[in-house]
């Protein structure tokens, strides 16, 4: 259920700017603007999170396939996160994806990104396999964790 005065909607390439920008404050190494818009102006899924003011407060990038989609990027402005915001998006996202007809949902994830590995877990992935140093860092190189969802209608909270 949607806290009042929040709403997922699908992206619009009028989007971008404020995805940018979120994009560059949550991650250590954030897409760029044209991969951004690449991705706008493709046949992904893309969701975004806006608040009572319908300003743009994070979203997610999903790609489809006939019975799997990855999870390419989800991203919480950094000043809204700790308040299950990226719980909800995530849930909501997953809802969607389960209705196209999705059986499980793939992502990466950074192996230092705790938190998010943790929100993963409890939301039900586990871990399926692991790519070594496939993420730069400013140490270099960093792995992934690969986890997975299996997609049901009967998980649906």
């Amino acid at each position: 259920m949607m806290p009042s005065g929040w709403r997922v909607r699908p992206a619009r390439f009028n989007d971008a700017e404020a995805m940018l920008a979120i994009e560059q404050r949550a991650h250590s190494h954030p897409w760029s603007r044209k991969q951004l818009e690449e991705i706008l102006d493709s046949d992904h899924a893309v969701w975004v999170l806006e608040d009572a003011d319908a300003r743009c407060m994070g979203y997610a990038v999903l790609m489809l396939a006939v019975d799997d989609t990855d999870l390419l990027n989800i991203a919480i402005e950094p000043q809204c996160r700790r308040r299950g915001l990226g719980r909800l998006l995530l849930r909501e996202v997953l809802d969607r994806v389960r209705e196209r007809g999705a059986l499980r949902c793939f992502l990466e994830v950074r192996v230092s990104n705790i938190a998010a590995i943790a929100l993963y877990r409890r939301e039900g992935f586990t871990e399926v396999g692991r790519r070594r140093d496939y993420y730069p860092s400013r140490q270099g190189r960093e792995d992934a964790l690969v986890m997975c969802l299996e997609l049901s209608v009967e998980e649906k909270a």
